[in-house]
């Protein structure tokens, strides 16, 4: 589920551009799936048009100009967040991709960067969701209605409280698996993410 809400960013003013002839390192992260994307330097007028458009935009030091990330391929990344290090001198983006962020089709500029599983899992099952492919078990339960859906969830949390108390760990692990999987439909399915369920949980923590 993408954010519309406005970005938050510490004001323009409140980072340290004197170090690096005003160029400030930003480090990009995917905000669904926390993977980082790519690194690439910003100014004072990158900063703020990053801000302005709502699509991160650099300082290329080779095109000694703005550049908006996707301005050619529209692979672009739109800004939820950034945020500055303890020195004000670094800058943390978090956005969201659309499409490759390397200019080799990878998810990356890192070919081996880590991301959480489970985001990834609930990406997959929007876009499957959105996407009803054929002979796709997600596309069958989607099209088998909530009710469908929440028997499946019944189902596996069963399963897997059984294997809780009489099997292995690796059937334990298994059925856990498949318990994550379906709740994330049954989450889609109402217009839900895996995203709320952590601000819900975020917000108790607190």
């Amino acid at each position: 589920m993408t954010s519309t809400a406005t970005p938050t960013a510490p004001h323009v003013d409140a980072l340290d551009w004197t170090k690096g002839d005003g160029l400030l390192p930003a480090v990009v992260q995917d905000a669904a799936t926390l993977r980082v994307l790519m690194l690439g330097y910003m100014d004072r007028a990158a900063y703020a048009e990053t801000l302005r458009r709502g699509h991160v935009t650099f300082f290329s030091r080779s095109k000694n100009r703005l550049w908006t990330k996707g301005e050619q391929s529209g692979h672009t990344l739109q800004l939820v967040s950034m945020e500055a290090d303890c020195d004000a001198d670094t800058i943390l983006v978090l956005a969201h991709p659309r499409g490759p962020t390397c200019h080799l089709q990878r998810p990356s500029c890192f070919p081996t960067a880590p991301a959480g599983v489970l985001a990834e899992l609930d990406a997959l099952i929007a876009s499957r969701e959105h996407e009803r492919p054929e002979g796709s078990y997600t596309t069958r339960l989607f099209e088998g209605g909530i009710r469908r859906i929440a028997q499946k969830v019944g189902e596996e949390g069963v399963e897997t409280a059984l294997a809780g108390v009489v099997q292995g760990d690796a059937e334990l692990l298994g059925e856990s698996a498949d318990l994550l999987y379906h709740l994330i439909v049954l989450l889609r399915a109402r217009g839900l993410s895996l995203a709320d369920v952590e601000a819900v949980l975020r917000a108790r923590g607190g």
